[in-house]
């Protein structure tokens, strides 16, 4: 799928992630730290940053899939990674992580399907990556993300119920 079809942001953080996973060789590793970079360089001076984080998450998060498609990286491990990082990078910044979480889950989702992929897949690598990156910030911001996640996104509660890994 071609760049046409992303933003800015999204042209960025697929050129990022491409670029990191080359460099770096851990794909997961990589593409954290890469989407984390992206969102947080696209909300710089932005008045509303919960706002700007939720907005420009989705963006990074489908830059981050789209790169995997066009490149042949699992897809299932860059939707996890990328929701990861943009999680991380939401808390360094002070936005509302729990709804970063929901936009982050909701716009890999989407972006899976563009690239023909397996969407139940992407669910359980963005569930998971969501809660694997609350879980690290704090017992309170998971439980914060498992319960918007539940209430917020068809078939997370089927997921979180499950074993996550």
């Amino acid at each position: 799928m071609g760049n046409d079809v992303l933003s800015t942001v999204g042209r960025t953080a697929k050129m990022a992630v491409i670029g990191a996973v080359k460099a770096v060789g851990d794909t997961a590793e990589a593409v954290i730290e890469a989407s984390a970079d992206v969102l947080k360089t696209a909300i710089e001076g932005a008045a509303d940053v919960t706002g700007a984080v939720i907005e420009n998450t989705k963006k990074v998060v489908r830059g981050a899939i789209h790169a995997a498609s066009d490149t042949g990286e699992d897809v299932g491990v860059v939707t996890k990674a990328a929701v990861r990082g943009t999680i991380k990078a939401a808390a360094e910044v002070g936005g509302d992580v729990a709804q970063v979480a929901v936009a982050a889950t909701r716009g890999a989702v989407k972006a899976v399907e563009e690239v023909g992929g397996d969407t139940a897949k992407a669910l359980k690598g963005a569930v998971t990556g969501a809660i694997d990156a609350a879980e690290e910030i704090g017992e309170d911001t998971a439980k914060a993300v498992r319960d918007v996640l539940v209430t917020s996104v068809d078939g997370a509660k089927d997921i979180i119920k499950s074993p996550l890994k």
